[in-house]
């Protein structure tokens, strides 16, 4: 990957793992090992999920995922035409509660807290109709989640 990266692509299931798989092909032209790749790609995927599932319910839609090498990491911003976040911010999150035995775990809903765990600089607003999140991913010595 050089510095910058640019996807464009509609809002559905197939397009986000393939626009997937093409960020991962280009992030494997960085220095970094297999566990950061995975980390970041789980990230994307789950923002990128997240604006098929709730942003286009109701409507087709396009992302457009842009990434950058910076300094201080991995800078991403993805912004989409689909409908605005509940509340005009993103979700907190929460953690899994590992105190249920693991049939009882949840299938789902831990996105938010992967995302807000792994990434710094979470930003989020709606500008003339398209939401726009941005985020950094660490990929020095701050990598490591909080």
């Amino acid at each position: 990957m050089t510095d910058d990266l640019r996807l464009v692509f509609p809002g559905t299931t197939v397009a986000v793992r393939t626009a997937l798989l093409k960020m991962v092909g280009n992030l494997q032209q960085l220095d970094l090992d297999a566990e950061k790749i995975g980390s970041i790609e789980l990230v994307v995927a789950e923002a990128l999920n997240n604006i098929v599932e709730h942003a286009f319910a109701e409507q087709n839609g396009r992302i457009d995922l842009r990434l950058t090498n910076g300094e201080r990491g991995l800078y991403c911003a993805i912004e989409d035409d689909g409908s605005p976040m509940p509340d005009g911010r993103p979700p907190i999150g929460n953690p899994p509660d590992l105190s249920v035995d693991l049939q009882d775990l949840p299938e789902g809903g831990f996105g938010w807290f992967l995302i807000r765990e792994i990434t710094r600089d979470l930003g989020y607003e709606r500008v003339e109709n398209h939401n726009r999140l941005t985020f950094r991913i660490p990929v020095g010595d701050e990598f490591t989640p909080s």
